[in-house]
């Protein structure tokens, strides 16, 4: 619960993507994957301002400079 550190995600970099799809009205951020082979985005978190987004991307071990955005 509190102070604990939160893990790695685990996925597969040759099946999945990590991105970013952002609403065009709203700017809404969801946080997430891309199916390489389907090219369909799963949802993982909703993502509330850039200290969010720069966790997620921590957590799957990227810089934010790599990961995809979706419009």
């Amino acid at each position: 619960m509190f102070g604990k550190k939160k893990s790695g995600i685990e996925y597969n970099p040759e099946e999945k993507q990590p991105a970013v799809k952002t609403s065009i009205c709203t700017g809404e951020m969801v946080a997430g994957f891309i199916d390489l082979k389907s090219r369909h985005f799963e949802d993982y978190t909703l993502v509330k301002d850039q200290s969010e987004l720069k966790e997620f991307c921590d957590r799957c071990g990227i810089n934010i400079s790599d990961l995809k955005k979706i419009v």
